[in-house]
């Protein structure tokens, strides 16, 4: 879903309040049930910071040994910026362990930006 007019859901992880109603939307949206392990988004939540991570199909190009670095001042593990995508790492799969989960923004109606009570998620392109 790349290039002009595609959509595309932005993170303002300093909105995020940690509540996961994105996770509960998204599964429940996908599986007609609340299964935040079959979500399409996860939130990572840090002592002073919560950062959602969308998997989304990109390809992850990295030879990271998951080391700690700074992110808008504070110290996360460096794989959880990018760990949806990563073929190794990833946290996004089915619970059979081997289908991964990918953002398909709901078919165009993306459930985690429409429940977001504090406006991390918005939805920019598309529709």
């Amino acid at each position: 879903m790349e290039g002009k007019g595609a959509m595309k859901i932005n993170i303002d992880h300093t909105k995020c309040s940690g509540c996961k109603l994105c996770e509960v939307a998204c599964s429940l949206n996908h599986t007609g049930a609340v299964n935040v392990q079959r979500s399409r988004i996860r939130v990572f939540i840090g002592e002073e910071f919560c950062l959602p991570v969308i998997a989304r199909n990109y390809k992850a190009v990295c030879d990271s040994k998951g080391d700690m670095v700074m992110y808008n001042g504070h110290e996360v593990d460096e794989c959880v910026v990018c760990r949806a995508s990563c073929p190794v790492k990833s946290v996004f799969k089915e619970l059979d362990g081997k289908t991964p989960l990918k953002c398909d923004f709901c078919r165009g109606d993306p459930q985690c930006v429409r429940w977001c009570p504090t406006g991390a998620l918005t939805l920019v392109g598309g529709r």
